[in-house]
Order: C-alpha cells, then structure tokens, then sequence
C-alpha cells in the first residue's frame, strides 16, 4: 500500500482530515536537527490548533510556543506549555481574555506583542489592575506591512513601555512573512536586508541601560537562515504537518506531508469529470486552483469548485466509479486544518482514532 492508503477507509466520513501521527513525529524529530539548541525553537501552533499534536512536540524537549488566537493560547496553558508569545497585539476584549489566561493558568508564562503606545497603554491597565506583570515583546515591521512599528520608531516606544506598570518589555518581534522566494540565495539576501535593523535596535536597548532583549524571528520559510544566527528563537509552525505550497516553494526543507484532504467521488458527470465532496467549506480556499494535489490523481485538473462540491478533469473517469476514495495535499495546509472540528489519526494505514482540532473555536471555555 501507499503511505497515505487507509487500510478502513469506510470508517472515515468524508470530506475528512487525516493526520500521520508516525510523519508528524518524523517532522518533529527533523526539526530538532535543523537547530543547535533546541531551546531555540518557539514553534508556532497555527498549523496544527491540536492538544495532542503540542503534546508530541513537548515530547521532544519543546517547551516555547508561538500562537495567532486566544483560543490557541488557551491550548497551549491547558497543556502546561512553559511559556507561550501571543503573536498578536491584544485590543479590546482580547486583553480581558489574556488577564483571564494568566490568571487560569499559572504553569504558563505568557506574554504578546505590543507596536504602538495606546494599545500599550490599555494593556498595562488593565494588567495593573489584577496587580500583575504581563510579558511583552515590540512588533517589529521589517517589510510584511501587516502589523508592527518600524525599527527606526521603536527604541522609544520599547522605552516608553518600560515605564508602564503592568507590563514588562522582554524583547523583539520579527515576522518576515513576505519572503518565500523559492530560490534560497535570494531568499537568503532579502531575510538578511530584513534582519539588519534588529541587531542594532538590540543593542540600542542595551546601551540604553535596559535588559538585552530576546529576539524572536521568522516563520518556515526563513527558519533555515535565523536558525544559523546566534541565541535568536526561531518560529516554524507548517513543518509540523506541510504542504504542497510549502514543497514546491521551499525544497531545501525536507519536511513531510503527514496531514490530508479525504474526499469521495459522489458523482460521474461524463467520461471525463468527476465530482468530489470537497467544496470551499473543507479545503483552503484562499489560493487560486489548483489547491488539492490529489496523491493517487495526479492528473486529476480542478475544472469548478463550490461550498460542498469540487469537479475534477481526468483522463478516463471509468478509473473513479463512484465512491472512490481519494486524498489530498492541500496546497495550504493551515487554514485547511481550521476547517475541521477533528482530525482522524491514521497509524500503521489504520484510523485509530480522532483527535479534537481543539483551537479552530474562537473561544475554548471563555
């Protein structure tokens, strides 16, 4: 059988999430040798929103975690991660949720991030006002134009928070987000440019009288690059699972793929189309087609996609009778996974059992 084959598919509804448990450890395990000190390594648990899955990574002696959501975050605490960054600037009732984190889960440091003083301000409120200290780290903009102030601004803001109560800065955050040339020099020439101002805000810190900061810097495609820096953590989260994207874009990364897109022919249209029962609502949809590389169709050409329905072009769709079951590598894996209330765990070509996509929710128990 092929790595992927379900040896009891029919206990599998579909469309489905399949997730390699085998694979992601693999994936973990190659991770930890990309890096000299794995207490460099803060993975982010967008990709993967799943208990279990942080639960292998603590595991393998990794005990920093980076997170997009509250919710992510909670996940993290529920699991007695050691310390978890909030890679979002918390504004409204995200800073109550935050509060009500810390105060739930003490096992867990947390902290966020922070590029602007008004919003430093609301934070250290309402921080203060639980007589508590939240670890905070600047939002560095080095070229995504997402977030983040920008590095000729920041030494004053950094020192400004300083002296806020209810806050603590503890370092720099540095997303490089909009670099995924495929080409590794070039890659490489552009997250260097990117990476240039931080060392010198860094010591501008420093030789301001204040703590050395840490640094946390990139996401997969630039990890191989910050991973050669010195003490900088680094932040990959995609590794865990990858994806087609991700294999086309970034070769020198040999991760595999361990999670997949189950879907079923539920129709034949004529001698060359096919229907399957993966529409937008359990697929990413963000990408122009095509955005499934079905493993055992790889000719299979995307011709129309709907909310339930995606109808495929293949050669002979005498091969696809009704019912067939194929899978999928979703061309971007992370939102793909935020689709699904649980992944099937599949173990030696087995479906063992199902584990909760825990922080796909908005909210977990808040």
């Amino acid at each position: 059988m092929e790595w992927y084959q379900l040896k009891n598919p029919e206990q599998v509804d579909s469309p489905a999430l399949l997730v390699y448990k085998d694979r992601v450890i693999q994936n973990i395990d190659l991770l930890k040798t990309m890096i000299d000190d794995i207490q460099r390594l803060r993975p982010h648990v967008k990709t993967n929103k799943t208990a279990e899955v942080v639960q292998l990574m603590q595991a393998a002696g990794i005990q920093k975690f980076k997170c997009a959501t509250i919710a992510e975050a909670e996940m993290l605490g529920m699991v007695k991660a050691k310390d978890v960054l909030l890679a979002y600037q918390p504004v409204g009732p995200k800073t109550d949720r935050l509060l009500q984190l810390v105060q739930q889960y003490p096992a867990t440091v947390f902290s966020c991030l922070v590029d602007n003083k008004t919003a430093a301000e609301a934070i250290s409120q309402v921080f203060a006002a639980a007589n508590l200290k939240l670890g905070v780290y600047i939002d560095l903009n080095v070229g995504m134009n997402r977030t983040g102030i920008k590095p000729e601004a920041a030494l004053d803001l950094y020192q400004y928070m300083h002296t806020l109560p209810g806050i603590q800065p503890v370092g720099i955050h540095v997303y490089d987000g909009h670099l995924h040339d495929t080409e590794m020099a070039i890659r490489k020439k552009r997250c260097d440019e990117a990476y240039a101002p931080v060392p010198i805000l860094q010591h501008a810190i420093v030789a301001a009288g204040l703590p050395e900061p840490v640094i946390v810097a990139g996401g997969s495609p630039t990890f191989p690059i910050h991973a050669a820096r010195q003490v900088i953590e680094c932040s990959p989260g995609t590794f865990v699972f990858w994806d087609e994207g991700y294999k086309k874009n970034l070769p020198e990364q040999q991760f595999q793929w361990a999670a997949l897109v189950l879907s079923r022919v539920v129709s034949v249209i004529d001698e060359q189309l096919i229907c399957l029962d993966l529409g937008h609502k359990s697929v990413a949809a963000e990408n122009p087609q095509p955005r499934v590389h079905f493993l055992n169709a790889p000719d299979a050409q995307p011709v129309s996609q709907s909310e339930e329905h995606l109808v495929l072009k293949v050669p002979d769709t005498a091969a696809y009778p009704v019912g067939t079951v194929l899978y999928g590598v979703p061309l971007h894996i992370c939102p793909t996974v935020a689709l699904y209330e649980r992944a099937y765990v599949v173990e030696d070509h087995v479906c063992t059992g199902t584990w909760k996509v825990i922080a796909r929710d908005r909210t977990i128990a808040h």
